[in-house]
């Protein structure tokens, strides 16, 4: 699970998928904890999963900046190739922290820890003015490196243009339009996870991709 930009609703798409797809969930690298609650507590709320269903990141770090500027402030060490999935029989929602190009170490970022992992990608991306821009280009990203798109989830009033923008020229499906929500919780999370396709049916249109979403 990966986004357009820095808060763009990954942790929230996170838990709705996590409640479509009967999904484990994990996010590697954890930012921000001296701001807000980590978003593993968050999806754990949101999408009603149990412990056993919750797995702790690699890193956790303070700042609200890049895994990378804040293990700088923080003086602690971050090594993106020491990163490993954690076993599981389930599903696994992977949530990235930012975009695609957020430095994770020295030499490493967000685009190069999917591309090690070999994990399909679900692009979290705006509704609104520019998204089409900014999803097109991530999308562009992912095909460079030969990392596949199970599909990209749009938050924000409704924007048919849009949506049809970034399926044609993006070669992409757009699984869901999340609206301007007046309240999020799991009941809320519930009724949108009614509306995510199947995830063997997101699969099969990769070809037999694995049966893990990032």
């Amino acid at each position: 699970m990966t986004g357009t930009d820095t808060g763009i609703g990954k942790t929230l798409v996170s838990a709705i998928l996590a409640r479509a797809w009967n999904a484990d969930y994990w996010k590697p690298v954890q930012t921000g904890v001296s701001e807000e609650p980590g978003d593993t507590e968050t999806v754990a709320e949101l999408a009603g999963l149990p412990p056993e269903r919750l797995h702790l990141p690699a890193y956790v770090l303070q700042a609200p900046l890049s895994p990378w500027a804040a293990a700088t402030l923080e003086d602690a060490v971050v090594d993106a190739t020491s990163i490993v999935p954690p076993p599981t029989q389930a599903p696994l929602i992977v949530e990235g922290a930012g975009g695609l190009y957020v430095p994770i170490d020295d030499t490493h970022m967000m685009i190069d820890l999917i591309a090690r992992l070999d994990l399909p990608v679900v692009l979290a991306a705006r509704s609104g003015l520019g998204t089409i821009n900014h999803t097109l280009l991530s999308l562009e990203a992912l095909k460079r490196r030969g990392i596949p798109v199970l599909g990209v989830i749009m938050s924000g009033p409704l924007s048919a243009g849009n949506k049809e923008a970034i399926e044609r020229f993006g070669n992409v499906r757009v699984l869901a339009e999340i609206p301007p929500l007046s309240k999020v919780d799991a009941r809320t999370v519930d009724a949108l996870a009614q509306g995510i396709p199947p995830l063997s049916e997101c699969l099969a249109a990769l070809g037999g991709a694995p049966a893990v979403a990032s």
